[in-house]
């Protein structure tokens, strides 16, 4: 054997000890790969983790702020009537009680068979002339014909005092002779079993107009669940006419019966009557107008005389 070449590896050993040195090195990078594949992994789970959380946070703000777990009235429907029956409160128990009259049988209910869609256009359009009068900062705007309650900025101002004579270019007689009210009330007085002669309109009944500006002062606060019957003590039974579509006109402003657990929402319709008895079992609330323009007209009645009004008169 040639000296220069005594101790040199042969082709075989140096190819096994260059592919153990490539296997070492492939598997620290395959090591180093997953490792980072590990870290990427964790990283993503993490963030889909504090997503999630997130996610559900916002529901329980924005998605639990509705509460909706029951539709009583979706959009799409066409209700000849539809009643749910609820236990009455002990909010009766503390007003004058009116035989034949004062809520035994409490609940509340959803027609679209009592005002047509062409009525309700039109009763809109008288609700868009008083208000195009003033309007409020925020975002919910009154009108009151009874009164004469108008939203002006941040105040009220009596449009037949304010606007004196020009009433009469704004408004029609035939805007004043629509027989609504009448159809409303026989309908509450049928749900109910109760006589429709004894019950009386009472105040406020009211326009109302909600957008998605902010509120400015309290009166705009419209979203606070309340009770009618706590609210304005005249009230026995209330009952809304809304006067424009829900995700058609306006998205957010349904409806909301507030309960434990289980909330109920009517999603306005245009000629849709919404009813209920005014006590605390009926607690309830409107979401947060999110954009476009909600109407309706807020129609209540008393069974106490001395506390109904008479239908609005243009002069």
């Amino acid at each position: 054997m040639a000296p220069g070449r005594r101790g040199l590896p042969s082709q075989h050993t140096w190819h096994s000890r260059a592919t153990a040195v490539l296997f070492s090195v492939l598997s620290v990078k395959s090591a180093r790969a997953l490792r980072e594949l590990r870290r990427k992994w964790l990283r993503a789970a993490g963030l889909g983790t504090c997503a999630a959380l997130a996610a559900l946070l916002l529901w329980g703000i924005l998605g639990a702020d509705d509460g909706v777990t029951e539709v009583l009235a979706h959009r799409g429907e066409v209700l000849p009537g539809r009643f749910i029956e609820v236990p009455c409160s002990e909010d009766y128990d503390s007003h004058r009680r009116f035989e034949g009259c004062s809520p035994t049988k409490c609940g509340r209910g959803v027609t679209d068979a009592v005002i047509s869609r062409d009525e309700a256009r039109r009763i809109r359009s008288i609700a868009e002339k008083g208000l195009s009068l003033g309007g409020s900062d925020g975002g919910a705007s009154i009108l009151d014909l009874h009164s004469g309650a108008l939203s002006v900025g941040k105040h009220f101002v009596n449009l037949y005092r304010y606007f004196g004579d020009k009433i009469e270019n704004i408004f029609s007689e035939e805007d004043f002779q629509l027989d609504v009210r009448q159809k409303v009330q026989l309908a509450v007085a049928q749900a109910f079993g109760v006589s429709a002669s004894s019950l009386h309109l009472t105040k406020p009944t009211f326009f109302s107009r909600i957008n998605s500006t902010e509120a400015r002062t309290a009166h705009d606060e419209y979203w606070h669940a309340h009770v009618d019957k706590v609210t304005y003590g005249s009230f026995d039974y209330t009952s809304l006419l809304y006067l424009s579509d829900y995700l058609d006109d306006f998205g957010g402003g349904r409806f909301v019966f507030v309960e434990e657990g289980a909330n109920t929402t009517v999603e306005p319709r245009a000629g849709r009557v919404s009813f209920f008895t005014s006590g605390s079992e009926n607690l309830h609330r409107v979401e947060k107008v999110h954009w476009g323009t909600r109407y309706a007209i807020t129609i209540a009645f008393t069974c106490n005389p001395d506390l109904g009004i008479a239908d609005p008169a243009l002069t």
